[in-house]
Formats: structure tokens, sequence, C-alpha cells
């Protein structure tokens, strides 16, 4: 008996590792197949197969599943069909060996329209593969087919897998019930679902299938994939849905549980997690599969922004420009102040207001946590950085316990003081969420897995008085579904386009910040009015403060109160945007909380020597 079948009679279920092709078509730009990077990019392929085995699997199949040389001419590859097949196995092998652990190699095949399985099958085999994961078939007969010619060449164990839909049918119409009965008379090692409709689907086909003394297998996809331009796109099932439908799996009598397109080294861990734990089904997967659409941060994990928000409190927060040298002192200071008053809970720090090159607003975060506790909100665009920047600074934030990212496009560059200079924009905000939230299921931009799981609580910018309110509404509905968990206002001088814009969208999906400025003169209004973009300071605002002539200081502060007064009833909070150069003014018309802000600065013995030179802000937007 072969060691496979040795550990799949006496263990615990095998846990099979994820969506190998979906992950390497996004991780290696420009192959014409996932296959293809056997060649082009072997070490991207070992990466693929460790991020699983440390995720815990025990079993990673080989990248051939269309390794034939139909689908390969497809792609002008089909001279290189034996070598693309033998190297599959090679690096498999390889991850085992870095991983230093027992690792089953499972030769994947899929669908051969020329129905060459047993070449396919000799050169697996040949290579040092220990069974077979003849995979993703509709047709009965084909698979009997596959079957049948890998067993004319080869005696290793054969792992038979068909595609379900929801309703426990192929595309070609094959029931799971049927599938059951026909695939259990060929005596294989295992047989089940994988790639479909999700786990719910794959749990459905298992239950119709299940028999006495057969054991069966799992690997669904997350869910329906669908497009987004020329990207596909799958839903975003969280680990914590994977480990229930590991469990339920297990008690349907599944001997190997794993995953394919769309999971990632997140879910196979908490499948690992499922099984080890031997943790029992809490409910169907059948009834819950919508509840788990999107990921909820556990408690442990919430920033007080998050507890705050969540309990219904209302939140203050004041919002300042990194300094313009590299000097944080003045920065600190203020956050310290505005701490010590008890009038707002949190800073929001501005990233390169107007596209002008100031200290970065995330490093600038990370000394305000740092030196006075007070839990911020840095703003980060995409407008400077590459994706691979962009991640590699946010992993940096979080290492500094920065959690709380309000994603925004940013000031065009064009408005900056650098005439002819473009932005990077590899993506924009909505892109920005979607990297957040990626890194927050444990995989970095190409889908490929980081050490652990980060847990930001991402924001988003809206515009309630944008010049299209259509495509503002649109786009703040796609940055919902992207994973933002709250949002801030642009400024807003009356509240009225707030109310309107929230009917437009039917109410609030997630808690909303209102912005605001209580500008203390009638030139700075007049010239934000005019010259900056996606503000609008309403005529009667204005009017209001002409009449008010050398008292439109007063003004301003009456405006600001109003305003935060009246965001009580239609929002969760507001941000307030320190006044030009006397930043400490910005608490003048705020009222105290209800309850002390909670702020415990770190002890890390640093002193920030004090500074005779007080530097001027410059006031930016989300």
């Amino acid at each position: 008996m072969s060691r496979f079948l040795e550990r799949l009679a006496s263990g615990p279920p095998i846990v099979a590792d994820g969506g190998m092709g979906a992950v390497l078509a996004s991780a290696v730009p420009r192959i014409r197949c996932p296959e293809e990077a056997n060649l082009r990019a072997p070490e991207s392929v070992v990466d693929v197969h460790l991020g699983y085995i440390r995720a815990g699997a025990d079993l990673i199949e080989t990248n051939t599943f269309g390794a034939n040389r139909p689908k390969l001419a497809e792609h002008f590859l089909e001279d290189e069909w034996e070598a693309i097949v033998s190297a599959g196995v090679r690096l498999a092998r390889e991850a085992r060996d870095v991983a230093g652990r027992e690792i089953f190699i499972a030769g994947s095949i899929g669908p051969d329209p020329e129905r060459a399985y047993a070449d396919t099958a000799r050169v697996l085999e040949g290579r040092g593969a220990d069974l077979f994961m003849v995979e993703t078939f509709y047709e009965l007969d084909d698979l009997e087919a596959a079957v049948a010619a890998i067993r004319s060449v080869s005696s290793l164990p054969v792992v038979a897998l068909m595609t379900f839909d929801a309703d426990g049918e192929t595309i070609a119409g094959v029931s799971a019930h049927e599938a059951g009965e026909r695939l259990r008379a060929l005596d294989i090692a295992a047989f089940g679902a994988n790639h479909g409709a999700g786990p719910a689907a794959a749990l459905r086909a298992l239950g119709d299938m299940a028999s006495e003394g057969c054991v069966l297998a799992a690997l669904p996809n997350v869910g329906l994939a669908s497009m987004s331009g020329q990207r596909i796109v799958f839903p975003h099932a969280t680990p914590e849905y994977f480990g229930e439908f590991a469990a339920q799996a297990r008690a349907l009598g599944a001997g190997i549980i794993g995953g394919c397109c769309g999971t990632t080294p997140a879910q196979i861990a908490a499948i690992r997690e499922a099984v080890d734990e031997n943790l029992a089904p809490a409910g169907s997967l059948l009834v819950r599969e919508r509840a788990h659409a999107t990921r909820v941060t556990p408690t442990s994990e919430r920033t007080e922004l998050g507890r705050l928000l969540d309990d219904g409190t209302f939140v203050v927060s004041v919002q300042l420009d990194p300094p313009l040298g590299a000097n944080p002192e003045a920065l600190i200071e203020t956050a310290r102040a505005v701490r010590d008053t008890n009038k707002a809970q949190f800073v929001d720090v501005n990233d390169n207001p107007r596209a002008r090159a100031r200290m970065s607003g995330i490093m600038a975060s990370v000394a305000i946590e740092r030196f006075t506790g007070v839990e911020t909100i840095p703003h980060l665009t995409p407008r400077d950085m590459t994706l691979t920047g962009l991640e590699s600074i946010l992993l940096g934030a979080h290492a500094e316990g920065v959690r709380n990212i309000l994603a925004v496009t940013g000031d065009p560059p064009e408005s900056g003081d650098y005439p002819g200079r473009g932005g990077v924009y590899e993506v924009d905000s909505i892109g920005l969420v979607e990297l957040l939230t990626g890194l927050n299921r444990g995989e970095d931009h190409h889908g490929r897995a980081i050490d652990a799981p980060t847990s930001f609580f991402p924001g988003v910018a809206v515009n309630p008085t944008a010049d299209d309110l259509g495509l503002e509404a649109e786009r703040f509905h796609r940055k919902v579904e992207a994973g933002a968990r709250f949002a801030m206002t642009q400024l807003l001088f009356d509240l009225d386009p707030l109310e309107a814009f929230r009917d437009r969208v039917g109410g609030w999906p997630i808690p909303i910040l209102v912005g605001v400025w209580p500008i203390r003169t009638i030139e700075t209004l007049v010239r934000v009015h005019n010259e900056a973009p996606g503000i609008v300071v309403p005529e009667h605002v204005q009017e209001r403060y002409r009449r008010a002539g050398a008292n439109a200081r007063e003004v301003g502060g009456e405006l600001g109160h109003e305003l935060v007064e009246r965001a009580r009833t239609l929002a969760q909070g507001v941000y307030v945007v320190a006044p030009f150069r006397a930043p400490m003014n910005v608490v003048d018309f705020l009222p105290e909380l209800d309850q002390p802000a909670a702020h415990e600065p770190l002890d890390t013995g640093a002193v920030v020597a004090e500074s005779s030179t007080r530097r001027t802000t410059e006031a930016g937007t989300p």
C-alpha cells in the first residue's frame, strides 16, 4: 500500500492546497497560461507551493492542470508539453524539499480533448508524483475514460473530482448522486467535488455522493468568479467561512479537504486549524453562505475607531498636515495637545495634500501613535507609489501598530508645484481598498500569501457635492464592495447635500464622518470655493461671511459648531480641519467628549526635543 493510501486510511483528513493557477496568473505578468510559469517563472511556482505548505497543506498539486497538447497549442506551447509537465513535478518536489516535511505530490490532470491521459500520467509518475488528481470534469464518460487510461500505465492512487453547480449538477447534466454511484464502482482512492460554485455547492454534492466506506474529497472555489475589466475577480470568502466548510466536509466523510480557484493560503490555514482542532460543524453553509460574503474583523482586532463606530459613539477626529520638512516635533506637540483637551479621540493625517511633497502621512502617524498614544487615521493615495510600494509601506505601518487607513485617490499632480509630472496611479482608491482587503485575507497584491493576515480598518472618501453625483454614488458603492469599513466626506459647509446623497445611495452602508473646516476669513472661504478641487461653499454661507465683515472669525466658529451638531443626526462622526497657522484653535468650538478619550502613550523611553520653531500647516482634503 502506498504512503498516501496508508495516511488516507489512518489519519485525520488530508489538507490539500488551494488555487494554483489563479494565483500564478495574477502573480506572473505576461504568461500565456499558468502552466507556462513552470518554464518561465519557476521560482514563482515554488513560492506558491511553499505558501500553501506553510499554511498547513499536506498535499500539493503540480502546476499541470491544463498541460495537454490541445490547450497548450492555443498558446503555441504544444512543443514544450513534456518539459512543462516534467517541470511541474520537479518544482513541487523542490518545494517539498525546502519545507523539509512529508508532503504528498498530486499530479494534476484536467480534461484533455485528445484524451491523452496515459501520456501525461507516464511523465507525472516518472518524475515522482505520489498520486493523480484527475479534476474539474463535467462528463462522467470522460472522467471514467481518464481513470481507465491512467490505470493502464500506472498503479498510483487516483482521486477523481467533478465540478457541480449549486443544484448539485454538472453543466453536462450529471447529478452528484449519479456521479457518486458510478465513481464508487471504479474503486479509486477518493472521489468528490472541486472548482464549481463554491463551498456550499461542494457540500451539497458531497451529501449526495456520500455512502458507507467511501472516502470523499472537497476542493471548491471561493465562489463564482466575475470579470472586472480584464481581471477575473473572485468573492472574498473569509478564512472563518472555510474553516466552517472544512468541519462540515469532514462530517460528510471528506478525507481530503482543500480549495480551488480563488482560495489562498489564508483559507487553507483555516482548513488546517479546523482539521487539527476537529471542529464540529456550526451550521449549514447552504443557508448561511451570504452572511459570510465579506470579512468581519474579529472584536480582538478592532481598532478604537472601529469599536466606537460599532458601538454607535459619535467620534471626532482632528485633521493635520504633516510637516514640509523632516522635523515632526510640532506635529507631535499638536497631537498631544489635541489629546489632552478631551475633545477629540483621533487625529487624521493628510498624504501630500495638493500633490506637494511633505513628510509621509503614514510615517507621521507612526510617530504620533508612538509618542502620544493617539490613534491615527493616515490618508494614503496611490498617486505617488506603485502597488509594490503601497504594499510595502502598509506592511511597515501595520508592524508599527497603525491600523486605520483612509484610501484616497488624491489631488492630481497638476495641482502641485511640479508641473509636467504625472502620478503613478497603478490603481485608484478602489484598488487601494482592494489591496487592504487582500492583506487582511493574508494575500499580497498578486494573490500570494504573506506571513499572516493584517487587520487594517479601511476607510474611503465620499463627496456629496460632486459634479457628477451618479458617478460618485456608483464609486461609493464600489468602494464599499471592495471592503471599505467607514467613509469621510469632502469638506462640507452645508449638510443638505449630505442628506440628499444619503437618500440617493439608499442609506449609509458604512459609518460616515463629516468634514468640517471652521474657516476664519472671507478671503480663504472664497479661495477655497473657487480653487480647491471638489469643495463647494454655498452662496448663503459666503453671504453670511460677507455680512459678518470683521467678525468672520466668529462666523467660522459658529458655522463649525452648527455643522458638528447637525452631523450628529446625519452621520457617525466628524473630522475637523485645523485652522491655517494655528492648529490648536480647532478645538475652540468642540464640546467635551461624553467620555474621556482612551489614549495611552507608548512607553518608548524616547524624548522628543522641544522646538522653538512652530511650523504652519496647510489644510488638505480626503
